[in-house]
């Protein structure tokens, strides 16, 4: 089993047998956004060979599935052809007028709005303050807002704040004021990233949660508007244990050791800081909440499971953390999304800086979409290298509620410019 566990993560790891383009797998596989200069839109296409790479390794675990999972995406190996949509695929996927809840994107190219157009795709671009640099919160927001208005519908907005100014006075009375402009405007969310819990701290240098006072009238004032909370707290569980040069994100840690929490001084457990995000959860029972990643609880089907049954105001999404889903046996992962088909959200964390080259980055955000759609669709057994896999063949009921009702229902006017 350990050798299978090896020999699946190394297969992952470095799909081209190019180290950037496996940091910029990793960067995905762990967060949103660490480092907007380097384009990491290229993630995409690895589910597919996460797919197809399970196929060839057998990928059986053997677990029940209530039990957690200790497996990793696998790594490396060449690319498998993930090609666009079919004009059948496209067909179906447009008739779902498909939504993408989890996206970076900041800048309004030509490319970019006709991907929109051509795959009936409605996407949500979402804030993140990545330093405590308000002019770069504000010139990413101006960017967001400049590509959802040329967006002719097919984007709107998640609002964030800039947790690190949090010991001004009036903080909390300033976020709300700013967050109802945005409100204002058709920001429709509001996004948490994990520098709460990991990187901001109070004077005696003690780490902030999710759940810190300071932020509960923010969060009291979000549910009052009737807004959603896209949380996403805390990171894979590999950051906070022992370098293993066989994870899935070891390049992208020893690249950003920042963010890499193994035997940091002082730093709260993975398990503190999703603590932390369910008390949040119990003192805000009327505030809707999407667990971005799969809720930081990757690896444990069970944990998720639990979490969704508890939390009647709890969502997750899928953003970045397909390869842990097709990592588990097919039918394993039939019964836990019929299951919670009602709390499960597509998303992809697809992004593309300002500065990215939207020609070459936008056909493989196209493949991946069309990846992402064969896997979860169809029953195809798709031929990789001689090997085969099963795509999950989910039926059309659940689809449409995994690819557009879930994200209506999560997060109201979501819809509201989309194409009947």
């Amino acid at each position: 089993m350990l050798t299978s566990a090896i020999l699946r993560v190394t297969l992952l790891l470095i799909l081209r047998g190019n180290a950037k383009s496996a940091a910029r797998f990793t960067k995905n596989a762990n967060s949103e956004k660490s480092t907007r200069g380097v384009v990491s839109v290229t993630r995409r296409p690895f589910l597919l060979t996460a797919v197809l790479l399970c196929a060839v390794i057998g990928c059986r675990d053997h677990r029940q599935p209530q039990q957690a999972s200790s497996a990793t995406p696998p790594s490396q190996s060449d690319e498998p052809t993930g090609a666009s949509f079919t004009d059948a695929e496209l067909a179906q996927f447009k008739a779902l007028r498909p939504i993408d809840t989890h996206t970076h994107i900041y800048q309004s190219a030509p490319q970019m709005l006709a991907m929109l157009d051509r795959l009936n795709l409605h996407i949500l671009d979402i804030l993140v303050t990545e330093t405590p640099d308000q002019k770069a919160l504000d010139t990413e927001r101006s960017d967001a807002w400049a590509f959802v208005a040329a967006s002719n519908g097919h984007a709107s907005l998640c609002d964030t704040f800039n947790p690190f100014v949090y010991n001004e006075p009036g903080f909390a009375r300033k976020v709300s004021a700013d967050l109802n402009n945005g409100f204002d405007r058709g920001a429709i969310a509001v996004k948490i990233w994990k520098n709460i819990g990991e990187q901001v701290k109070d004077s005696k240098g003690r780490y902030l949660l999710p759940d810190d006072p300071v932020f509960e009238p923010i969060y009291q004032d979000i549910a009052a508007h009737h807004k959603t909370l896209i949380a996403h707290v805390a990171d894979p569980d590999s950051i906070w244990e022992a370098p293993n040069p066989q994870s899935p994100d070891y390049s992208y840690y020893m690249e950003h050791p920042e963010w890499y929490m193994y035997n940091k001084p002082g730093i709260p457990s993975k398990a503190t800081i999703l603590l932390a995000r369910d008390r949040l959860l119990e003192k805000n029972p009327k505030l809707r909440v999407v667990g971005a990643h799969l809720g930081s609880m990757e690896r444990n089907l069970d944990q998720i499971g639990q979490h969704l049954d508890r939390y009647p105001n709890f969502a997750v999404d899928l953003a970045a953390r397909m390869p842990y889903f097709v990592m588990q046996p097919r039918d394993t992962m039939i019964a836990f999304i019929t299951k919670y088909q009602d709390r499960i959200i597509y998303a992809t964390d697809d992004e593309l800086p300002a500065n990215a080259d939207a020609a070459k980055e936008v056909p493989h955000l196209e493949r991946g979409y069309a990846v992402d759609w064969r896997y979860l669709a169809t029953t195809d057994n798709i031929e990789y290298r001689g090997k085969q896999v099963q795509g999950l063949g989910l039926p059309l009921p659940i689809l449409r509620k995994l690819y557009h009702d879930n994200a209506v229902q999560w997060f109201p006017g979501i819809d509201a410019g989309q194409q009947q």
